[in-house]
């Protein structure tokens, strides 16, 4: 399908694309094997969350502001202790970073990892580690990944960037990985040219109440202040790379603005009694650029094909572009909380979600941030409106980061990209309010879902999420629901409590099997029904 025209104002484009006929929303949803992606928001994606990509992240690295570092994480909430398998990366998968530095809603650079297995079990163990992991490459880790890692160029060309690169494993546990973090540095390879790169598990980034889901906070906000994604951990890719590799021309002074969104491509499984073979070609199951977009904006009908999209079909997709200019939350915040809400068309959301924002295309915001057609070497007619995180690369860190981002003044945050600390949640909901248009936040939605920080620290340095919990998981409260004690040198400290009930109960579950080896006796001697 061929791009339209970028029109003079805002409405113009954005009626212009919903006009677009609507046979492509059609093939999206009923001639695609896609599932869905983001902390299972999409019907088809609890039945494969290796590939589902819960957040993208895309900033200017605050230690090297010469470097930009995408992150992207994939298998949201994982409980720590899920053994004996934890979660590894798929092997048929294809995870990609797409970037557009020129504004057709088509990758120019696409960074692809591709993963395997190396499993030492066999038929030996049911074990993922048998002793203390002291390295990467000690003996005890039975199970282990790989990856290479590949840039590919719009031209056709491919880099080779990683070749048989080491993952960090699951974390199995304090008495299996009692140093964790020394494992997870040895992961972080370097790149030709002044880049690095770390696959493994990290802590969940994403902070927030997910209760937003009943009745908008419980219908009076009473249902707030508790991170749910508090104890998990996920699976995280973060890349770090030299501005200029990912800039229109490599000129970042002249083209700052680029566009990020992952996918997770797969193959079609054979199945068959205890085998799971790949096949055919691969199929894009999973894509994200904002966050919540697909969770709050795309109705329940539309979830499962905007993971299968492409950014250049978006645009066609009438009912999508509708739910961007027409969205649902707002009306629900005026019939629960009575705040009226916006006048539509929202061409300020559209400017968030569709285009970035410029003045060049009749803003709403009055700013020129991080839209690609402002970069000096855009076409602007092959300028398309497409779903995708915008990024300024010329904005420098802010060394004291406001959590609202941009709608607190400070430009290097979201919707300019997305940092780790970015509170995305009240940004979106206040931008949702129009927000971001009139300047100022409404008040009365102020104190937003109160979980204004991740419970665990980020890094000062590369990958910069935080540690992965290694053997813990925390319950909805906040409270130590299972704690894994590494006893190893620490039968001293145990709590005298503790210990009275388990040797309590080893002697219970002793004397138990005791009687029932008595009795297996007694009926191989006997018979059955003796007495």
């Amino acid at each position: 399908m061929s791009s339209p025209h970028v029109l003079s104002g805002r409405r113009g484009q954005v009626a212009a694309a919903a006009l677009v006929a609507a046979t492509l929303l059609n093939a999206a949803m009923f001639g695609s094997n896609a599932t869905a992606s983001s902390h299972r928001e999409a019907p088809l994606i609890a039945g494969d969350p290796a590939v589902d990509n819960t957040d993208l992240y895309a900033f200017v690295s605050p230690d090297h502001k010469d470097t930009v570092t995408l992150v992207g994480n994939w298998s949201g909430f994982q409980e720590p202790n899920g053994g004996p398998n934890f979660f590894p990366w798929a092997e048929d998968a294809q995870y990609d970073f797409n970037v557009d530095n020129d504004g057709d809603a088509k990758p120019d650079v696409i960074l692809r990892f591709m993963f395997h297995n190396d499993d030492r079990r066999k038929n030996n163990t049911f074990l993922y580690a048998n002793g203390v992991v002291d390295s990467l490459d000690d003996e005890n880790l039975l199970f282990r990944q790989r990856y290479d890692l590949e840039a590919i160029y719009q031209n056709g060309q491919k880099v080779k960037l990683a070749n048989n690169a080491p993952v960090a494993p699951s974390p199995n546990g304090p008495a299996s990985m009692p140093d964790y973090k020394k494992l997870r540095d040895q992961a972080i390879v370097q790149i030709p040219g002044g880049g690095k790169v770390y696959a493994g598990p990290s802590d969940d980034a994403f902070f927030a109440d997910l209760r937003v889901f009943d009745l908008l906070y419980g219908g009076n906000l009473s249902e707030v202040g508790q991170d749910t994604l508090r104890g998990y951990n996920v699976n995280t890719i973060a890349i770090q790379l030299p501005k200029h590799a990912l800039a229109l021309k490599n000129d970042v002074h002249r083209n700052p603005n680029i566009g990020v969104w992952s996918t997770t491509s797969r193959r079609s499984l054979k199945l068959s009694p205890g085998k799971a073979e790949p096949q055919g070609d691969f199929v894009q199951v999973s894509r994200l650029g904002n966050p919540l977009v697909n969770e709050v904006v795309a109705p329940a009908g539309l979830k499962d094909a905007f993971n299968g999209l492409r950014p250049d079909q978006d645009a066609g997709v009438k009912d999508l572009v509708d739910r961007v200019v027409n969205p649902e939350l707002p009306k629900l915040i005026e019939g629960i909380y009575k705040i009226p809400a916006p006048q539509g068309p929202r061409d300020d959301l559209a400017e968030i979600f569709l285009t970035g924002i410029t003045k060049k295309l009749g803003a709403q915001i009055n700013a020129d941030l991080n839209s690609q057609v402002n970069n000096a070497d855009v076409d602007q007619h092959r300028f398309r409106p497409s779903e995708m995180l915008r990024l300024n690369l010329m904005i420098d860190p802010n060394a004291n980061p406001n959590r609202l981002g941009l709608l607190a003044g400070d430009t290097q945050g979201f919707p300019n990209g997305r940092r780790l600390t970015d509170d995305v949640v009240d940004i979106a909901v206040q931008a949702m309010e129009g927000a971001a248009a009139s300047g100022k936040l409404v008040d009365a939605l102020a104190t937003g879902d109160k979980v204004d920080a991740n419970d665990q620290p980020f890094e000062a340095n590369f990958p910069y999420v935080g540690l992965p919990r290694n053997g813990t998981a925390v319950n909805t409260n906040g409270n130590t629901a299972n704690v894994a004690v590494n006893t190893v040198g620490k039968i001293g400290n145990l709590d005298p409590m503790a210990m009275t009930t388990a040797v309590g109960s080893a002697l219970v579950f002793g004397a138990a099997f005791f009687l029932w080896r008595k009795r297996q006796q007694h009926i191989r001697k006997y018979g059955s029904h003796s007495k």
